[in-house]
């Protein structure tokens, strides 16, 4: 992915590797006086994605203590929020006038015009910068949430989180001319979120809900494509909509709804056809967990889409690995 920045300390000779990191930091999210009692040789790794106005910024760190001072702000300040969600590990935050610990899968805001203090034990994270100026909220209603836990398991909150741990486990799939669409998806489930814990969904832009709730009925269908008879009647009720509400939410999308599930399920089928983990499963059950419960029918609509029967595909992505002497167990298992 373009605008794409990668620091690791191990590429840095070990006196320095704490200064540098303290560099990148202050270059990816803002200025801090940091302090660790792992300095001497310091391990973290910091990866930054610039996707248009919005950053997302995964890392690793030893534990450390973050300072954001008046003069710091004084000296720069890039107006932003940041949204960090932690996936591991626990740290505390002292700042806007409230105090909160946080673990794995919780979320917290801060605002980088505002001095904070927090330490952290051996954290990875993701962060994520927004311009203020970018979010339809008032400075005071976001202020009363400064620091406090958003949960990142469930609702819109999971959706954002989901949203930020795939970015940060993998930018592969995407082009360069995905960035701002990223990024524009990244802002719309921000705002979506910090709504609803708001209560200020009367404030959200009509099109941040339409995209909001758009790609909480593509996680839903995501969760369901094993399920044969996933139909639009059936996603409308789960997301209590109209069946026509529904397709004309995906006509902004440029595509049916029954197209889409279709090319959800071939690509999962694609990837696990390609994965040595699923090697020894017969196609025909790879098939019936994407929602093809009819062997032939898959065989079909596969050829179709990429040119090649499944098995064919299969062979020459994923082959057989030394010593095996060609044998698959897919020739025992249809398609």
């Amino acid at each position: 992915m373009t605008m794409e920045t990668i620091f690791c300390s191990s590429d840095v000779p070990t006196p320095d590797r704490f200064d540098v990191w303290r560099q990148h930091l202050a270059k990816t999210i803002c200025p801090m006086e940091t302090s660790s009692e792992h300095s001497g040789d310091f391990h973290g790794e910091l990866r930054s994605l610039q996707l248009g106005p919005v950053s997302v910024v995964p890392t690793k760190v030893q534990p450390v203590t973050g300072l954001r001072t008046a003069k710091l702000i004084r000296q720069s300040d890039p107006e932003c929020y940041t949204l960090a969600l932690l996936l591991r590990g626990t740290l505390g935050i002292r700042h806007g006038g409230h105090e909160a610990v946080h673990g794995a899968q919780q979320m917290y805001v801060v605002d980088t015009s505002r001095p904070w203090e927090t330490v952290a034990s051996a954290v990875t994270s993701v962060g994520m910068g927004i311009p203020k100026k970018l979010l339809p909220f008032p400075p005071n209603s976001v202020d009363r949430f400064l620091a406090r836990s958003i949960p990142g398991r469930e609702g819109i909150g999971g959706l954002l989180a989901q949203f930020l741990m795939r970015l940060a486990t993998d930018t592969a799939p995407y082009q360069p001319a995905d960035t701002t669409r990223l990024g524009t998806v990244a802002l719309d489930l921000l705002t979506a979120t910090l709504a609803h814990h708001l209560e200020a969904d009367d404030q959200v832009p009509p099109e941040s809900h339409r995209r909001a709730l758009t790609l909480r009925i593509q996680a839903f269908i995501h969760r369901h494509l094993a399920d044969p008879d996933l139909r639009p009647p059936t996603i409308a009720a789960a997301h209590h909509i109209s069946t026509s509400y529904l397709h004309r939410l995906f006509q902004h999308e440029e595509t049916t709804v029954a197209a889409w599930i279709r090319r959800q399920r071939l690509e999962r089928a694609r990837r696990e056809l390609a994965d040595p983990t699923w090697r020894t499963t017969p196609i025909h059950a790879i098939a019936a967990r994407c929602g093809f419960p009819h062997a032939a029918d898959f065989t079909r609509t596969f050829r179709t889409a990429y040119g090649m029967p499944p098995k064919d595909y299969r062979k020459a992505t994923c082959p057989p690995p030394p010593g095996s002497q060609g044998f698959d167990v897919t020739t025992f298992g249809g398609a």
